[in-house]
C-alpha cells in the first residue's frame, strides 16, 4: 500500500529537507502550502529524483473554514502528517499592530491545531498514522524579543502534548520537535551563532530518526535541550532583567 505524507507548510526550507529525507524511504507526498508554483516545482523534483509520487496542493493555514474540505479531498488519505508551518513575524510591529500579532499566533498555533484536529480524528478512527509538529525552543520560555512567536509555539507544544496523550490509546504517535537556530529563509539576516545553528538537512534527519523510533519530544540540535534547561531554571526576578 502506498505511504503518503501530508506536509503542511511545504515551501519552507525545513519542509523541503524533510520531503527529501522521507522520499529516500519511498514515501509519497501531498505538498500543501500557499506558494503553489514553487511547490509544483518541488513535486516534479521529488518525482524525478526519488521516483515517488508528489502532488502540490494549495493550502492556507489561516483559512480555517476550508480545512475540513481540504482534508476530505485527499485520496488516498495520508499515513503521516508533518506540520512545518511557521511565521516568525515582527515582534515590535506586533506590539502595536493587532493584525500582525494575530497572524503570528494563528500561523504558529491556532491554524496548526485546526487542521491537526481534523487529521487526528481520521487517524484515531483508522488507528493508524503518525503526526509530527514543529514547535520551537522559543516556546520554552518567553523572551522580550519574540514573546508573541514564543507564546504561540508554547501553545502548540502544549497542544501536541495533549494530542499525544489522547492518540496513544489508538496507537497513533505524536512527535514534538523543538528546533533551536536553523539556517533558513525565515532566519536570514539574524545574527545566529554558527556553532548553535543547524542546517535544514540536520533537522530533517533528526526528525526522521526520532519519528521511526517512536520518540515523543526532541530538540534539534540535541544540545538545545540543555541550553533551554539552563534558561528555564533562571529565577524570574533575574530573568526579567536580562536583555533577551
Amino acid at each position: 500500500m502506498s505511504k503518503y505524507i501530508l506536509l503542511l507548510g511545504a515551501s519552507s526550507d525545513i519542509a523541503k529537507a524533510i520531503a527529501r529525507r522521507y522520499a529516500q524511504e519511498k514515501f509519497n507526498f501531498y505538498l500543501a502550502g500557499r506558494r503553489l508554483p514553487e511547490l509544483e516545482k518541488d513535486a516534479i523534483d521529488l518525482n524525478i529524483r526519488y521516483g515517488v509520487q508528489a502532488t502540490a496542493l494549495p493550502f492556507d493555514m489561516l483559512d480555517f473554514n476550508n480545512h475540513a474540505a481540504f482534508y476530505r479531498s485527499l485520496e488516498p488519505k495520508p499515513t503521516g502528517t508533518i506540520c512545518v508551518a511557521g511565521y516568525l513575524g515582527e515582534q515590535k510591529e506586533a506590539e502595536t499592530n493587532a493584525g500582525e500579532a494575530l497572524r503570528i499566533m494563528a500561523t504558529n498555533y491556532t491554524g496548526c491545531a485546526s487542521i491537526l484536529n481534523i487529521v487526528a480524528n481520521d487517524y484515531e478512527t483508522r488507528k493508524e498514522g503518525f503526526i509530527v509538529g514543529i514547535s520551537s525552543v522559543a516556546g520554552d520560555r518567553g523572551r522580550a524579543s519574540n514573546y508573541l512567536y514564543g507564546s504561540a509555539k508554547a501553545g502548540f507544544t502544549a497542544y501536541l502534548s495533549g494530542l499525544r496523550n489522547r492518540l496513544s490509546k489508538a496507537g497513533v504517535p505524536v512527535l514534538t520537535v523543538k528546533p533551536g537556530f536553523v539556517n533558513t529563509k525565515m532566519t536570514e539576516g539574524l545574527p545566529l551563532n554558527p556553532v548553535l545553528t543547524a542546517q535544514p538537512e540536520e533537522v530533517a534527519n533528526d526528525i526522521y530518526k526520532a519519528q521511526i523510533s517512536g520518540k515523543n519530544v526532541i530538540y534539534t540540535k540535541w544540545f538545545w535541550r540543555f541550553i533551554m534547561l539552563i534558561i528555564t531554571s533562571i529565577p524570574e526576578g533575574i530573568f526579567k532583567k536580562l536583555k533577551l
